[in-house]
């Protein structure tokens, strides 16, 4: 899978993005009752950075690019956690996007969009999830988009690197 992951992601265009651990007092991914729950990932990668406020600063083409680096971020903690081997990966549950904007930005599905179509064309069938897209007024390091998620694993004795 990992191999095929990285091919899918250069036919679309995208590489995936080094692996970063946090530098805050979290963890990065947490292994749970055969789940993997993944942090937020802010909009902000090394040469592509997505920071202000949909509606005001940034437009929705703004906003659904940085959905994607976003997803591309969370792929790569994936990929930290799962060990470049993707066996244990199954499915994607749930995704929780947070999109800064105006009082009247009203456009959170269309920017969301951008992520989920980006995990359907790397991850397929297994890339279908649940969704919350939401407006705020701010986010951390004044990012445009932040995305947490859920995937489930399969069952095997251990998913995830030491």
């Amino acid at each position: 899978m990992a191999l095929e992951l990285h091919e899918r992601l250069v036919a679309l265009g995208f590489s995936l993005p080094a692996y970063a651990p946090p530098t805050a007092s979290y963890e990065p991914w947490v292994e749970v009752s055969g789940q993997l729950l993944l942090s937020g990932h802010v909009s902000i990668l090394p040469g592509s950075e997505y920071r202000g406020r949909l509606g005001e600063s940034l437009s929705v083409d703004d906003g659904q690019r940085a959905a994607e680096v976003c997803a591309l971020g969370l792929l790569s903690r994936m990929n930290a956690a799962l060990g470049d081997s993707w066996d244990g990966f199954d499915r994607l549950v749930r995704l929780n996007v947070f999109v800064a904007g105006t009082s009247d930005f009203s456009q959170q599905a269309d920017v969301a969009n951008a992520a989920s179509d980006l995990f359907l064309k790397v991850l397929g069938e297994s890339g279908r999830h649940v969704r919350t897209a939401v407006g705020v007024s701010a986010l951390p390091r004044g990012a445009a988009v932040e995305i947490d998620l859920l995937a489930q694993l399969r069952p095997v004795a251990s998913n995830l690197r030491d």
